[in-house]
């Protein structure tokens, strides 16, 4: 692991010396940033991502950790003693930092097969649509008659469009949270 503090994150960011502290970070399993500004936090996220082409994901439970929680591709607030600024400017939030875990493998998980099953509805949903509206322009002469009334249309969008999401979105767990929980390696068959 890395430790950074704040003055060694000035004497980087100053020195031009970002390259190597990349090269030192990627041969670490961590690198942790303590007693540093804001500014210095949401330096390091920005570096990460415009360097390595990396996602990022910051974690923070205070004002000083909005910038970098907005820098992130994602950002994870905790609600504290330190507020709720964190939170506010969050994708998601947590009450405790033991609960990363189960953000991440549990749903973190359900959300990629979630995607992953929607993305192919879809598909299949504009295929039939489109494939019934090609059938009947040989019908109809290629006249660019419509093939349905307008609220049939609207009907036909509301129905497959918004209930499957919200089903899949409520119901669908292809694996339980215990398992998920107890192997971690599932993580990565989603991605």
């Amino acid at each position: 692991g890395l430790v950074l503090d704040g003055r060694t994150l000035t004497t980087i960011f100053q020195g031009g010396l970002e390259e190597k502290l990349l090269e030192l970070a990627q041969h670490c399993r961590s690198v942790l940033c303590c007693r540093s500004t804001p500014l210095q936090k949401s330096m390091v996220v920005k570096l990460v991502r415009r360097q390595l082409k990396a996602m990022t994901l910051s974690i923070g439970d205070g004002a000083n950790d909005v910038s970098m929680i907005q820098a992130a591709d994602v950002g994870i607030g905790i609600s504290g003693q330190e507020g709720m600024q964190a939170v506010m400017a969050s994708d998601f939030a947590i009450s405790r930092f033991k609960h990363l875990k189960k953000l991440l493998l549990v749903h973190g998980h359900w959300c990629y097969a979630r995607l992953a099953k929607m993305v192919i509805y879809f598909f299949y949903k504009n295929v039939c649509y489109v494939n019934l509206l090609f059938w009947y322009q040989f019908f109809c002469g290629f006249s660019g008659s419509t093939m349905l009334d307008y609220w049939q249309m609207i009907f036909f969008n509301l129905f497959f469009t918004s209930v499957p999401p919200l089903l899949f979105g409520a119901l669908d767990k292809d694996v339980s949270a215990e398992t998920l929980l107890r192997l971690p390696e599932l993580y990565r068959n989603g991605q």
